[in-house]
């Protein structure tokens, strides 16, 4: 999904570090910062300190997949668990990358200036989606699609979009056709509020998921449904759109922090909830949470400097001995 990569990385990464700082030296136990996780059969991927890790469904102890330079994010198993394709800026901009899910060497598939950002998979496995700016003439990303074996991109017959997931056939997309500057607005109602529309990649035409003004976004295609993150009650939980009788239902009611995203495979969906995982199986319609531990070596944590700009300081304070200050 489209989460802008275009903003200044230098400065994300220095709040980063210093969350992770602050999380890592708190009394235990040890809270984590789980970021965009993806399912298949018998493993979950998932972001973490810039980057891609992977863990048993059953939880457990964690594998990092990545290493080096860069940050490492967006991650998305292939349809048959074989690969994970990810965003990357390993070269200093968002790509696309895939890597085995076993581990290995990863293969860099697109090589454009522009943000190129990790979406999803064709039903096939054979392509990845993704979204990025390279034809756009204005802010708002489109979708494309790239082969796993490596070529030119595809770009969908859409003007606009900045997340999707293909319907099994492959006929139809499930997408956002907007974005939001401010991905973490709570309970925003302006005119940037998230559409799901279901799109026939055939002629281009367009079924609307239905909403008042809510912030729906994340689709994920399940035979005839598009399960979707929504705030259209509250705090922003998990529904279903049945595309038979085009009715939404709630599936997982939440009245706490919001999901902040998702993703379905291999009969189940793996949701974050405030760095967390939980995992639903779609046949019991029951949600557990999965247990994950992370050990590694994080040089982020350690004190050092950190080069950054004056103008990008917005907000600045002073402890109450006057010996720290946050930024």
């Amino acid at each position: 999904m489209y989460t802008g990569w275009s903003m200044n990385r230098s400065l994300t990464r220095l709040l980063c570090a210093c969350l992770l700082a602050a999380l890592c030296r708190a009394d235990d136990p040890k809270p984590l910062l789980i970021r965009h996780p993806t399912v298949s059969h018998n493993q979950i991927a998932f972001c973490y300190a810039g980057d891609i890790w992977t863990v048993s469904r059953e939880g457990g102890d964690a594998q990092r997949l990545t290493a080096g330079v860069g940050s490492k994010c967006d991650p998305y198993f292939s349809p048959d668990g074989k690969w994970i394709a990810y965003t990357a800026d390993y070269y200093g901009n968002p790509d696309v990358f895939v890597i085995p899910a076993a581990g290995g060497e990863p293969r860099r598939l697109t090589h454009h200036p522009s943000f190129d950002a990790v979406a999803g998979w064709t039903p096939d496995g054979k392509s990845i989606l993704f979204v990025s700016g390279r034809t756009s003439a204005t802010d708002p990303p489109k979708l494309f699609t790239v082969p796993l074996e490596g070529g030119y991109p595809a770009e969908l017959p859409l003007p606009m979009g900045s997340s999707g997931a293909f319907s099994p056939d492959g006929a139809r997309i499930a997408y956002t056709p907007k974005f939001l500057w401010q991905a973490a607005w709570k309970r925003y109602r302006g005119g940037q509020t998230m559409a799901i529309w279901i799109a026939s990649l055939s002629d281009s035409h367009v079924e609307k998921i239905p909403r008042n003004n809510s912030n729906d976004f994340n689709p994920m295609w399940v035979g005839r449904k598009v399960y979707f993150l929504s705030d259209r009650n509250g705090p922003v939980s998990l529904y279903a759109y049945d595309t038979g009788s085009h009715e939404v239902s709630e599936v997982v009611r939440n009245q706490g922090l919001d999901f902040k995203s998702a993703d379905a495979g291999a009969g189940a969906i793996v949701y974050e909830q405030f760095g967390s995982l939980h995992l639903l199986d779609l046949n019991s319609g029951k949600t557990r949470a999965v247990s994950v531990r992370v050990t590694g070596e994080f040089p982020e944590v350690l004190p050092h400097f950190e080069k950054l700009e004056a103008k990008r300081i917005l907000n600045a304070n002073i402890s109450p001995s006057g010996a720290r200050a946050v930024f």
